[in-house]
């Protein structure tokens, strides 16, 4: 059975602390958008390995490909704010 979007952002969202998280996707691939204060501090990879390890095997078993913005709570309000 190929994961849901809902599936995706339950997985990410048992692992990793979010403020505000959105997934999109059709089965194999998903686009998530994922604001945690985890990532206060790091660079984009660090955030995206952040994911990767809530995710842990399911990335090579279930999920083919993950298309990811990641932000701090404040990075997201000024994004919201303009």
């Amino acid at each position: 059975m190929s994961p849901t979007p809902e599936h995706v952002r339950q997985y990410i969202a048992d692992n990793l602390d979010c403020h505000h998280l959105e997934v999109y996707g059709d089965g194999a691939h998903f686009e998530a958008l994922i604001v945690s204060s985890a990532f206060e501090g790091l660079r984009t990879l660090a955030r995206h390995q952040a994911v990767y390890r809530a995710l842990g095997d399911r990335m090579k078993a279930e999920i083919h490909a993950l298309s990811m913005r990641t932000m701090t709570p404040a990075e997201y309000e000024t994004s919201l704010n303009g």
